[in-house]
Formats: C-alpha cells, sequence, structure tokens
C-alpha cells in the first residue's frame, strides 16, 4: 500500500509540474498582443520607410528602427558589440553598350537591347552569318567560328537553345531578332522594363559569355545586307537546299561596359543569452527589406510591404520582446536565442546568404532557423477558412522537429496546418524562396511559416489596413510556443540521420 501511494504522490507531481509548466508558457504566449503587433507595424510599413528597399534610405531608416527595439529590450548586440551585421553588396546597371551596322550607331533600348554582364574595354568588330533559326541542321550550313551568329527567333522561341549552340560551334557573339516589327518592339520594351535597373549580389560576379544582342528586324537587315523577306525566306520551311550558304556574310561593331557600384546593408540582430544550454542557439528570422518605389502612371508608388516581410519582422520583434520579459522574470530560455532580421531577401536571399557563409555563432550549435515570411493575409485559397498557415520544410530535414511542431500547434494554437507548398514538386518551389533555404543547406532544420500568394503581392497595395490582426497573432504565438519548446527541452532538436 506505502509503495502504491509514493506512485499516486510522484504522478501527481508529474502532473502539478506539468500543469505550472503550461501556465508558465501561456502566459508569455499571451504576451503576443494585436497592440504591439499593430503598433510596429504601422511604423515598419509606413510610407516614410520608402518601401525598405535594400541599401536605400527607407532600409537603413527601418534598420534603426529595429535595432532600438533590441536595445530598449536589453538584447546583446553580437557583431563586436553592434546590432548590425554589415553586408557588403554590389550593384551593376548597364554602361555605355552600342551597337553599330551600315554605319549607323544604335544605343542600348534604342533598337537593340544588350543581354548580359560582359565588358569588352571597347569596340568590337567582327563577320555576321545568318543561321537561320538556330537549328542543328542550319548550323550544319554555314560557318559561326569566330563571328558573330545572327539567330530569327518566333514569339514563342527561347534563345537559350540556338544560342547554345552557337556556342557550340564556336560563334563568338549572338545576335537574336524576331521578324515581326509589332512583336519585336514589344519585346524591346520588355526589355527596357527588366534590364535598364540595377541588380545586387554579394560578389562582383564575372559573366559566363559574352551575352546577346536582340535587335529590331531592320537592324538585322542592316547587318545582313539583305532584306527581311529574303532571310525569312532562307530560314522558312520552303527554303530551298543551302538556302543559308546564299546569304553574304555581314558585318558589326559593338560595345559592352557595366558600371559597378558598392552598396552596403546591413542584417539586425539582437541576442539573449540563454540559461544551461546556452551554447546552443535557436534563431528566429524575417527579411525586412522590400521592393521600394517603382514609377506609376501617377508618379512613384510606395511599396510598402505590409504583409511582405512587415509582418514577419514586427513578429520577430514581437518574440524578442517575450522571450526578453521571461528573461527579467526568471523564466528565461534554456538555449540562447537569436532574433535577426535580414537584408536582400527580396534580391536573392542575400543577407542570409551572407549570415549562413559568415555566421556570428557557430553554426554546428544552431539548432533550428524558424522562419515567417508573411503571415499577416488570407489568400484565396482560403478566404473563408478557420485560422491557418502554411508550414514549409519542418519534415525535410528533421522528422522530430516536424513531430514538436504538430504538436505544440494542437497543444496551444490549432492553427490548421496547410502543407501545400511544401510538395517537393510544387511549381512555386517555395522551400528554396526564403532565407530559411540559406540554413537548411546548412543541414540546419527550420520551419518557414507563410500566409500564401494574394492579390496585393508586391504591389503597392499591400498596405497595413489589409492586414488581419487576430490572425497575425495567432500565428506569431504558434511560432513563439514552438520557440519555446525547443529552447527549454532537454535534448535539441537534431536533423535526421543521411
Amino acid at each position: 500500500m506505502r509503495l502504491k501511494l509514493s506512485m499516486i504522490a510522484w504522478i501527481c507531481m508529474g502532473f502539478f509540474s506539468l500543469a505550472a509548466q503550461d501556465t508558465v508558457n501561456r502566459k508569455y504566449g499571451e504576451m503576443v498582443t494585436v497592440t504591439d503587433l499593430k503598433d510596429n507595424l504601422t511604423i515598419l510599413a509606413s510610407d516614410a520607410m520608402e518601401g525598405r528597399e535594400t541599401g536605400k534610405r527607407g532600409q537603413k531608416m527601418a534598420a534603426a528602427f529595429i535595432k532600438a527595439h533590441f536595445e530598449e529590450l536589453g538584447l546583446a548586440g553580437p557583431v563586436n558589440g553592434d546590432y548590425y551585421q554589415p553586408v557588403e553588396l554590389h550593384s551593376s546597371k548597364p554602361g555605355e553598350i552600342y551597337l553599330k551596322a551600315a554605319g549607323a550607331t544604335y544605343k542600348n533600348f534604342d533598337g537593340v537591347a544588350y543581354v548580359g554582364s560582359a565588358e569588352t574595354n571597347g569596340e568590337v568588330q567582327m563577320d555576321a552569318v545568318f543561321v537561320g533559326k538556330g537549328t542543328k541542321e542550319d548550323f550544319e550550313q554555314v560557318n559561326v567560328e569566330g563571328k558573330a551568329a545572327v539567330i530569327l527567333l518566333g514569339s514563342e522561341q527561347s534563345s537559350r537553345g540556338p544560342s547554345a549552340l552557337a556556342r557550340e560551334h564556336g560563334a563568338k557573339f549572338v545576335i537574336c531578332f524576331n521578324p515581326v516589327a509589332a512583336e519585336s518592339e514589344k519585346l524591346m520594351e520588355q526589355y527596357k522594363r527588366y534590364l535598364s535597373g540595377s541588380s545586387l549580389s554579394l560578389e562582383k560576379a564575372a559573366p559566363r559569355n559574352s551575352g546577346l544582342f536582340f535587335v529590331s528586324p531592320e537592324i538585322a537587315s542592316k547587318i545582313m545586307n539583305a532584306s527581311i523577306e529574303k532571310l525569312t525566306g532562307a530560314a522558312g520551311p520552303d527554303a530551298k537546299k543551302n538556302a543559308l550558304k546564299k546569304i553574304k556574310p555581314g558585318s558589326l561593331a559593338y560595345k559592352t561596359s557595366q558600371e559597378w557600384l558598392t552598396v552596403k546593408s546591413e542584417n539586425v540582430l539582437g541576442y539573449l543569452e540563454g540559461g544551461d544550454k546556452k551554447d546552443e542557439l535557436v534563431v528566429v528570422t524575417a527579411h525586412y527589406d522590400h521592393i521600394g518605389k517603382r514609377s506609376g502612371g501617377e508618379g512613384d508608388l510606395i511599396n510598402n510591404g505590409a504583409d511582405d516581410d512587415g509582418s514577419g519582422t514586427v513578429t520577430v520583434m514581437q518574440l524578442a520582446k517575450v522571450f526578453a520579459q521571461a528573461k527579467t522574470d526568471g523564466n528565461g530560455p534554456r538555449r540562447s536565442m537569436l532574433f535577426m532580421t535580414v537584408t536582400g531577401e527580396e534580391e536573392g536571399l542575400l543577407g542570409s546568404a551572407y549570415y549562413s557563409e559568415h555566421p556570428v555563432f557557430p553554426l554546428e550549435n544552431t539548432v533550428v532557423d524558424l522562419n515567417i515570411d508573411m503571415i499577416g493575409r488570407r489568400d484565396a485559397e482560403h478566404k473563408d477558412s478557420a485560422p491557418y498557415v502554411y508550414v514549409i520544410g519542418s519534415d525535410r530535414l528533421s522528422t522530430e522537429l516536424h513531430e514538436l511542431s504538430e504538436s505544440v500547434n494542437k497543444r496551444y494554437t490549432g492553427l490548421i496546418f496547410d502543407y501545400t507548398y511544401n510538395d517537393e514538386n510544387h511549381p512555386t518551389r517555395l522551400y528554396q524562396r526564403s532565407d530559411h533555404w540559406n540554413f537548411a543547406k546548412k543541414n540546419i532544420p527550420i520551419i518557414f511559416y507563410f500566409d500564401g500568394i494574394h492579390e496585393d503581392y508586391h504591389r503597392p497595395s499591400d498596405e497595413v489596413e489589409k492586414i488581419e490582426f487576430d490572425l497575425l497573432a495567432k500565428r506569431a504565438q504558434c511560432v513563439f510556443y514552438t520557440a519555446w519548446e525547443i529552447a527549454n527541452r532537454d535534448e535539441r532538436i537534431v536533423p535526421d540521420a543521411k
């Protein structure tokens, strides 16, 4: 009887201990409030932040806002005492670019469009050979070695295959054209829109090849000194055998150059030291950059990015506040926490890529990355749904993480977990399109939280007024409880054995 009583007492003590711990967990989970989220997002996604474009004034202002928040919470600046991890980026845009034919000079985006990043270091002259539609059979008719290959492309035809064949046959350069003037003009406008701006990269990239020119049919005719009718006839289905050989070589000259600038940006990091397992690290990430201003019919339009990814950024800020308060109360996490808002996601996951190659804390001690990118809205598929969130990647590297994620949600938040985008064959490939990816590539288990692609994605209409703050808070609580469990459990989350 005494043994049975002791067993009952032991079971009761365990039950009350779990109940007490659950009360503590919920106490801090309830500190993730709509008021705090809304207050911070109203500032972060305001017009004053100018769309937070990487390297621009608005991004710097947003970084300062987040840094001040971490300072106020008493988090440590882990980058040699600072909250900023500098990220130096390289910006390139087209420099002096032109093509000459038949005595006339055509500047970039004026009848010609250069696609590439090579620099010729002066003007280059060469002969040009017409290769029809650039098929294998077409290249068997002519010799393009050391010359420019001139290729006729239909409206639905990609330049990639014919260009690759041209280079396989020794062509030094490639010229492509669409013979229909209206279609060619439309294509030129598209290239002007997409290629005239600058792009950012972590390194000053060396070109893989010399690129190519798209030209109008009029300019193609001048290069080859032949009418468009003659060129299309020689490339058509009714062309006589070896018709391409009868098109005499033409000539051209061109110059390409790039303008390079250094763009300074920064990740913003706040560190909370843990307890008995402080050498292990739980990372919570979101990107605070967005796409800035875009020109519109009524002037510049600010893309405020309230959902993308203002919603994730303010969630990171709020979780930092709650964990800091828990530590002040004597309930701090056993593992250390890194709250990191990264730059350059919209430019190609640049900030997180930089951190993964220049980690402030050893990656082998990093237990997990919980990444939050857009959690403040609904997509069309969930218009009338109960509270939900897309969960991506939880089972890709760690079955243990996936099971923990499921159990925590069932216990505390009861969200519908939608795994649609977790499908490896899903065409959006979202597993590789946000900042968790740079941790996953290092075999660090991750979870990516997402609300779906809605009608205001990357538009000026992604405004604070459209955020569902009750839903945002519930999703943020889900991330909190998951992070809390991972930070305080006895054993660290581990990747599955390969």
